[in-house]
């Protein structure tokens, strides 16, 4: 993969930082305020994350999962704290660099799959990587993921599971550094669930990436390099797993 020449601070960029690890967050916070009463969603929340990895993040709803997906993804801004990707410092871009972020580092699995739908599964993932300079080949991520003959379907025409599987594959296609996943077997059946976790174990391993993965689901923490325990906003506990167990292993 071709890496972008180092962003400078200067127009929303972010700068450079000293960092072994891939990803770290040093003391991140998130306050939402509302009326007269603030609401802390994340709180000191500081650990690191190195590329190639498999990241399963844990919690009951309400924890502060999705607020932290959401921070490293750039799509919220942390009120404290300090967030780095790959040596650059991402906290406290403006609405630009932000943008410039989550278009060249970031890609997003949604647990609700935002297809533009009045495109076609191929087209909607064409479209995601128009912007992208190091995509890879829309059909054959598609095909990854099992779709290879509903490519020219809408999305009004495919399963909920089959929307998911091109919401993937256009994350996929794009080629981030870090890929982010929202309960990214939901809506899946068991067998293309399984499925689909061997793809995004394989972006991590193969292709090197980061993959962080929100989830209910505990059984998927036996696969994990790491799984992050969040709870009431804080985190309660971060395992490294030595020997993570195989995808066809799996049972929930």
């Amino acid at each position: 993969m071709k890496r972008c020449a180092p962003p400078h601070a200067a127009g929303g960029r972010a700068r450079e930082v000293r960092n072994m690890s891939f990803l770290t967050l040093e003391g991140v916070g998130k306050t939402y305020h509302s009326g007269s009463v603030d609401v802390k969603a994340l709180e000191d929340v500081s650990f690191s994350l190195e590329d190639g990895e498999f990241v399963v993040v844990l919690g009951s709803s309400g924890a502060g999962k999705t607020t932290l997906l959401n921070l490293l993804g750039g799509m919220d801004d942390a009120t404290e704290g300090k967030i780095v990707l790959g040596g650059r410092e991402v906290t406290g871009l403006d609405k630009k660099g932000l943008c410039r972020y989550r278009r060249e580092d970031v890609g997003f699995v949604f647990q609700f799959y935002n297809l533009m739908p009045n495109l076609t599964a191929l087209e909607n993932v064409e479209i995601a990587v128009e912007i992208c300079k190091d995509h890879l080949d829309p059909k054959e991520t598609l095909k990854e993921v099992g779709l290879e003959d509903r490519m020219n379907n809408f999305p009004a025409q495919l399963s909920g599971g089959e929307q998911q599987r091109v919401s993937i594959a256009r994350a996929i296609a794009k080629n981030p550094r870090l890929l982010l996943c929202d309960e990214p077997t939901g809506a899946l059946d068991y067998v293309t669930g399984k499925r689909i976790l061997k793809v995004l174990y394989d972006v991590a391993r193969e292709r090197n990436k980061l993959v962080v993965a929100v989830t209910h689901n505990a059984a998927l923490k036996d696969m994990a390099d790491r799984v992050i325990y969040i709870k009431s906003g804080h985190i309660e506990n971060i395992v490294k797993n030595a020997h993570p167990m195989p995808i066809e292993e799996i049972e929930w």
